[in-house]
């Protein structure tokens, strides 16, 4: 069995695709148009690991607090392939001017990483 993909309402479709195009090496699908729903979507494919993320957006979709630490979904982790590439790619994405909340750094469990405040204020860790 496997994740088959991770799903997210976004507010702004393209710059969301962009990010993760510029920062994760995501390609994406064609965009997805539902004319009686007025949903919109793309696929994100990440690599040949087969992860993918969908982006997606719709009328009358509402903000939640991201801030909250209740349950639920927290963040989305990228594997980059190596402690030097955690550190290159925080200091891109901290001198483009994502928020860097934590690390670069050794976790308690052992995993390299960072955390930054990516685009439209989500959560995404960075691990070797």
């Amino acid at each position: 069995m496997k994740l088959e993909h991770l799903a997210m309402y976004v507010n702004d479709l393209e710059k969301t695709k962009t990010f993760f195009e510029t920062y994760f090496e995501a390609k994406s699908n064609e965009m997805y148009h539902n004319p009686n729903t007025g949903l919109r979507s793309y696929f994100l494919s990440f690599g040949e690991s087969g992860a993918r993320l969908e982006i997606m957006n719709k009328p009358n979709q509402y903000a939640r607090d991201k801030a909250d630490l209740g349950e639920g979904y927290v963040h989305i982790a990228f594997s980059v392939g190596g402690k030097d590439k955690v550190d290159s790619l925080t200091a891109r994405l901290k001198q483009d001017g994502y928020e860097v909340t934590s690390g670069p750094r050794t976790t308690g469990d052992g995993y390299y990483e960072s955390c930054i405040v990516g685009i439209e204020g989500n959560l995404i860790e960075i691990t070797e």
